[in-house]
């Protein structure tokens, strides 16, 4: 896939095939995660993979709205440190979109969750105490439909949006 068909096929996917991803598929994906831009090239983020299925079923719980998570082929938590996450997240969201992409480049759909409760997320993952799970992502052979451009996104239209030299 081309960058730009990933671009437009790349969709939050919460159902998803009850199938593996192959070890290769799921590297890839972690290491365009690794490759993120990062301010000063801090990279604030450490990545747990989590494949298994009664762990990812737990690991559902750390958030209402993770449900997701449970039904995913694997599931990848962005780990980082307590004290500076909240200025770690524009680079955790660089990571979180380069998986994303990575995974629909190989026609792997994918759909973040936040995480609220934090000691079950550190009791499950294994994290220092001075670190906490700021998002998860699933991923999956999507159960609907597969990954391609969306003709009609569900998005403001592009002059709503855009504006050129001053609002």
């Amino acid at each position: 896939m081309e960058t730009w068909e990933a671009i437009t096929s790349r969709r939050n996917v919460r159902s998803y095939q009850d199938e593996p991803l192959p070890k290769e598929q799921l590297d890839r994906i972690l290491e365009a995660g690794r490759r993120a831009p990062s301010s000063q090239n801090w990279q604030p983020w450490d990545f747990v993979l989590v494949a298994q299925r009664r762990r990812l079923e737990e690991l559902a719980r750390v958030w209402g709205g993770a449900g997701h998570v449970a039904r995913s082929a694997a599931t990848i938590a962005l780990v980082t440190d307590a004290a500076t996450q909240e200025r770690a997240r524009f680079d955790l969201g660089q990571a979180t979109m380069a998986m994303m992409l990575a995974a629909a480049d190989l026609g792997i759909g994918s759909g973040h969750a936040s995480v609220s409760d934090q000691e079950l997320a550190r009791e499950l993952l294994g994290f220092p105490e001075d670190k906490v799970c700021a998002f998860l992502i699933a991923f999956g052979v999507p159960a609907d439909r597969p990954l391609r451009p969306i003709q009609r996104p569900d998005r403001k239209p592009f002059d709503q949006v855009v504006h050129r030299e001053r609002w």
